[in-house]
Formats: structure tokens, sequence, C-alpha cells
């Protein structure tokens, strides 16, 4: 799969794309804001077996957030099943040095609305801790609404915290 969109393009992983994903996802501030399925440190194994799962992945639903010809993030969805099979939750992290610039809502728009159109989904949800304001911004430029506050949801860092519930909902 490849998005060509102004700022970057959203395309498959590829094998050589491990090689600098270390340098940018070895960061406390993105694991801060991910799940613990990604690991702190991040190693050069870590990056290799992430980009192995991806392309094996049928059908693709993980993405490289290209910027220039590097690897710089990715996005992903994964589709519900059973009664929930109209929706998918979606995450992402991009690169530090990346942040700021608009990327990430160019690339969240473009990619809900292919996950949308691929797997005729009528709702596409996110859901962020209450600590990360920026990623809150990043979906309401993206048209996603804040559907209500999941109070003490999760455990991240040793804190028991709360997950902000964000979707985009066709026809809406």
């Amino acid at each position: 799969m490849e998005l060509v969109l102004e700022r970057c393009t959203v395309r498959s992983w590829r094998e050589e794309d491990a090689e600098g994903l270390p340098e940018l996802a070895n960061n406390r501030k993105i694991w801060l804001n991910l799940r613990d399925l990604f690991p702190h440190p991040y190693t050069p194994e870590d990056a290799r077996e992430f980009i192995r799962r991806s392309r094996e992945m049928i059908p693709e639903m993980i993405f490289a957030i290209d910027v220039g010809g590097r690897a710089v993030g990715s996005i992903g969805f994964g589709l519900r099943q059973d009664v929930e099979r109209v929706s998918a939750e979606i995450g992402y992290w991009l690169g530090e040095p990346y942040w700021g610039r608009g990327i990430m809502t160019e690339v969240l728009t473009a990619v809900t609305d292919h996950a949308i159109r691929a797997h005729h989904l009528t709702r596409v949800f996110a859901l962020p801790y209450e600590w990360n304001p920026a990623s809150h911004r990043v979906l309401e430029k993206a048209g996603y609404r804040l559907e209500g506050r999941l109070r003490k949801a999760v455990v991240k860092d040793g804190k028991v915290i709360d997950q902000m519930l964000y979707a985009y909902v066709v026809g809406d």
C-alpha cells in the first residue's frame, strides 16, 4: 500500500526500514504514550521483529510513515470482530524530530479514510492517554470527536490513568 500525501508518504514496511528505526523509536516520550507492547528500550532486533510481523499481516494494517525516503513513524489499525466488525482501533507514533509539522494529522486523516473504504467500516476509534494533549489535538484536527473518558482504565509507567475515547464515525 502507498498513499502519497503532501508532507509524507504512508507505505508498506520494508526490511531495510529496520536500520534507522531504533534511533527514533528508542525514546521514552514515545513509549509513554503507547501500549507496553511497544518496547523500551527499543533495539534493532525489536525493529526487525516488528517489521517482520507487519509485513506478514493479512490484510495489511500497519504502515510506515515515510519522510524523504526514511521511515520516521508508524500508523496502524486493528479490525474488531463479531458484532464490532464495523469498527477498528487506530494507533500511531512519530519520531520526535518530526513533531509539530502537521504530518500526523495528515497521516491520520488519510489512513482513517483508507481503513473505512478498504474494510467497509462505520467507525474508527483511538484511546490516547489523558496526559497526551498533543494526540488529542491531532485526533480532533483529523475529524475525530471526543466521546468519553475511561476512568482509571490503564496502567502505564506504574501509574493508573484515564484513557480518552475519540472516534471518527462515518456520516457524523
